[in-house]
Order: C-alpha cells, then structure tokens, then sequence
C-alpha cells in the first residue's frame, strides 16, 4: 500500500461539500480550531503533530460521504481521552449530537481486545455494534483504526503484530459487514503487509512484473 497523501483541513471540507454542497464549514473549522487548541504540542510516534491523525479520520469519512456532524466528531474523537475536555464541553460548545459520537468512540477505545476463538472474537463485534448504537460511531472507529494502520510503521514490532492481527480479525470484519468495502479491503491489506511480510512482498513484486 502506497503511502497516502496528508490531507488538511481545507482538503476535508472540499470533500465534504461534493458530496453535500450545503455543508456547514464554519462549524468544521470551529471543530478542527477546538482540536488543534486542546491538542496543543501533543505529538504521534512518528513525531508529528498529533492533530494530523484526528484531519486524516476526518478526511476518510468526508471521502464517503459521511455528513459534517461526524466528521466534527472525528475531529475532536481523541479529546476526552487525550485532554482534559470532557463530554460536556464538547456538548455545550458543539451539540449534543457530536458529544454522544465521541462518548461512543471514547466507550469503544476502551474495550480491551486480545486475540481469541472465533466465537469470543464474534462476541467482540457484537459488543462493538451494540455500543456504536449510532452507526456513525462505528464508522469514525474504523477510520481512526484505517488510519493508524496507514503509520503502524512507527511501531515496534510486536504491536504492529498486535494491531495486525485485532485488525484482521475485528475491524476489517465489521467494516464488511456494514458493506464498507473500500475500508475492509485496505484494513485487510494493511494487516497481511505487516502479518505476512514476506508473502505480501512476493505478492506485491508479483503485481507489479505482471
């Protein structure tokens, strides 16, 4: 998988007015201006800015079509965790609406995974579905987990192990079924790039000589 171009603010509201022309873009800048100012000097592993990844989330779901209102939350999905905003703020400053999506995306962070029988593993996706009672905060999960697969590079290997495999076998699955196809392929490639190494570079050699 290539690398993916970074995407700014301005990139994330073009994509959302093609889809819906009537789109809010004061309330997007005021969401995006509310995350970079509580974010502040926050940085990823790789050492960039930490607000880069909430614009990426962002830009994957305007890329869909999903409306202003969860591209707001996907903006500001990390705060509650990562800052001291609480729910409230985001309700009183934004809408009840965008609040309870970053609530279900905070709830769903916190569920703690590990690799089990097929079974367990599909007790996980309901657990998951019946805690994002608003399917746009399924989506906004599988965007941020979309996007932290793009820079699972900046991990030590046994984590991109770990995430690979949650990946393949939580995600990916419940991107497939709510029929998002365009992020259950990438999710899975991305997991077989860092499961299988040298499969996937005999696989990826193989594409490009034919």
């Amino acid at each position: 998988m290539s690398e993916i171009a970074e995407m700014e603010i301005n990139d994330v509201i073009k994509e959302l007015k093609n889809h819906n022309k009537k789109t809010d873009s004061k309330l997007v800048i005021r969401a995006y201006n509310y995350a970079v100012e509580h974010h502040g000097d926050q940085k990823r592993r790789s050492g960039e800015p930490y607000i880069i990844h909430p614009v990426q989330v962002a830009y994957i779901l305007a890329s869909l079509g999903l409306d202003e209102a969860t591209v707001c939350a996907a903006l500001m999905h990390d705060l509650i965790e990562d800052t001291d905003v609480t729910l409230d703020d985001i309700s009183n400053e934004f809408s009840p609406e965008i609040a309870d999506m970053v609530n279900g995306v905070t709830k769903l962070g916190k569920i703690n995974y590990v690799s089990a029988e097929e079974q367990q593993v599909e007790n996980y996706r309901k657990m998951f579905l019946a805690m994002g009672k608003d399917i746009r905060v399924i989506m906004i999960k599988l965007a941020d987990r979309l996007h932290n697969m793009r820079t699972l590079k900046f991990l030590a290997r046994d984590r991109q192990i770990a995430n690979a495999k949650e990946t393949m076998e939580l995600y990916a699955p419940l991107a497939n079924r709510l029929g998002v196809y365009q992020l259950k392929w990438e999710l899975e490639d991305l997991s077989f790039k860092y499961l299988y190494p040298e499969d996937y570079r005999e696989l990826v050699e193989g594409i490009n000589k034919k």
